[in-house]
């Protein structure tokens, strides 16, 4: 077996089983992976230097082909209403095989690390079969220096091999896919999708799994500091607007998807963005598109110009889940240290299909506790496959494809934080205004901003609030610089009577979700479930 790269001589392939390589290549940096990817066919270079790549038939995340190893260690800790179970048996059959499989072929390796605190952090070393998959996850997540690399031992460890097509009877599995955790062993086995998202999620959550136990909170949001030292948290769903909002040319950016509250205040887990690139816009997104379009960011399923090569970042015929991975300091204002004090906002965002809820609104910690749990939102389309169009839909912690533990967990961790350091929350809608899907339009980024930037001075607390009808929360009624419609959903609508019902179509399901959380919550939380009004005219 040819070996390049740097690794401690200790712990090669042999710790995993990889004997019988052709070539193993160790911790390349950007440019020999560019210089990999593009002599293996496996991409192109589109203008201005990004590494431009296709996934094939997974163009998102495939949720239902992911399994845990369910055994004694992890019965009572696992969320088994939500996490599909794979036996050990069919878990070592699968790592046995996938080796067998790679048997002959040419990977790569990354060693790398999960966390910016280095006492809550994971080491990861990641094997792919594909370099533009290694170069992907090295910008996503943080790299070790070139002395800790001579001494780097890792945690987890996760094979990604593509090629590799599941035979679902012999694993118990759903398709030729799967994702296979062993949380145990601290393994993870991707087989039969080239969709490199899966990576960085497997690494989230294991995450998910491993710091509860340190009473540290994983959360999945972006987060970005003010000049004052005032952090704010972006919790929401892809596509609902955590990238872009906390990509603010006036804010440092921690990190825009993956994070832990600890003792010592918030950290980022990756090392850089994944953004999703459908219909950017140098105007609206002037760091993220300067990011993407140049060396060495990696753009996925996004089409280009044949002669030019020019990205089309409005075509989304492929999917709506075009994406560009590109590493933290291609974003001029972010924290390369990925540190941050505790946070004075937590801003929950949804994208709301039904266009009931208002643009922004003020929660008590139980309405936070409660809307936390809840996680409504909309499925964006490509996000996930089979999803071609916003469906309303509840992920609980606005994660719950990545929350191995229970949601009380996640949220009697998140209570008792917002408790101690006092943290303001808002809900944030940058979902649909003026009518449901279909026939009103998204919220304008510009009123989302502008809100957020009043939230986070301190300016938007001092005005004049109404109470939701049927919500409860406290939304305001005039904010400088933003039409005072917009501010009142109902008002938006043409067909009055077509939003009263939407509204309370939407409470309903509200509620009907909740009902599953009751018992693990106190009576405040309950109390703060929506109750429909009939709307006075």
């Amino acid at each position: 077996m040819i070996e390049t790269g740097l690794v401690n001589p200790s712990h090669r392939a042999a710790t995993f089983g990889l004997e019988g390589l052709s070539a193993l290549h160790w911790n390349l940096v950007d440019e020999a992976l560019y210089e990999a990817a593009i002599a293996r066919g496996e991409a192109r270079v589109a203008a201005g230097g990004p590494l431009l790549a296709e996934t094939g038939s997974h163009t998102g995340r495939s949720p239902k082909d992911k399994f845990v190893v369910r055994e004694p260690a992890t019965e009572a800790e696992v969320w088994w209403d939500n996490n599909g179970a794979i036996t050990r048996e069919a878990f070592q059959q699968l790592h046995a095989d996938m080796l067998a499989h790679a048997h002959g072929r040419e990977l790569f390796a990354q060693d790398l690390y999960g966390g910016a605190d280095e006492r809550h952090r994971v080491s990861v070393r990641v094997y792919t079969e594909k370099a533009w998959h290694n170069l992907f996850i090295r910008h996503l997540l943080r790299r070790p220096d070139r002395a800790e690399l001579a001494t780097f031992v890792p945690d987890m460890t996760i094979l990604d091999l593509p090629s590799f097509k599941v035979d679902p009877k012999r694993y118990g599995a759903r398709s030729e896919t799967i994702i296979a955790c062993d949380f145990v062993n601290k393994v993870v086995l991707i087989a039969g999708t080239a969709y490199a998202g899966e990576m960085k999620k497997s690494v989230f959550t294991f995450l998910n799994y491993l710091l509860p136990t340190k009473g540290v909170m994983p959360m999945h949001c972006s987060a970005n500091v003010g000049p004052a030292g005032d952090t704010a948290l972006f919790f929401g769903l892809s596509g609902t607007g955590k990238t872009t909002l906390s990509a603010d040319a006036s804010r440092t950016l921690i990190g825009d998807d993956e994070h832990g509250w600890s003792e010592r205040g918030v950290f980022n887990f990756e090392g850089g963005c994944y953004a999703k690139m459908i219909r950017l816009s140098k105007e609206a997104e002037p760091e993220i598109y300067a990011a993407v379009t140049r060396f060495p960011a990696v753009l996925e399923n996004v089409t280009i110009d044949p002669m030019t090569r020019q990205p089309d970042f409005d075509d989304g015929s492929r999917t709506e889940n075009t994406r560009g991975a590109y590493p933290l300091e291609s974003i001029p204002n972010a924290s390369l240290t990925g540190l941050a004090p505790h946070p004075k906002n937590i801003v929950m965002l949804t994208a709301d299909a039904f266009g009931v809820m208002p643009p922004i609104a003020k929660l008590s910690p139980a309405q936070a506790m409660y809307h936390f749990l809840s996680g409504y939102t909309a499925k964006v389309a490509g996000t996930e496959r089979g999803v071609t169009e916003p469906s309303a839909t509840f992920s609980t912690c606005f994660g719950a494809p990545f929350m191995p533990r229970h949601p009380s967990v996640y949220g009697a961790l998140l209570k008792r934080l917002i408790a101690e350091h006092g943290a303001d929350c808002w809900l944030v809608n940058t979902g649909w205004t003026s009518g449901a899907y279909g026939v009103g339009h998204r919220m304008p980024i510009k009123a989302t901003r502008a809100l957020l930037s009043a939230a986070l001075s301190g300016s938007l607390s001092k005005a004049e609030f109404r109470t939701d009808p049927n919500f409860g929360f406290a939304v305001p009624v005039d904010v400088p610089g933003v039409d005072a419609t917009i501010l009142d959903p109902r008002a938006t609508w043409a067909d009055k009577a077509g939003y009263d019902r939407q509204a309370a179509k939407l409470v309903k399901m509200f509620q009907d979700n909740f009902a599953k959380f009751e018992a693990y919550v106190d009576t405040d939380v309950t109390a703060a479930s929506p109750v429909w009004r009939m709307a006075a005219e």
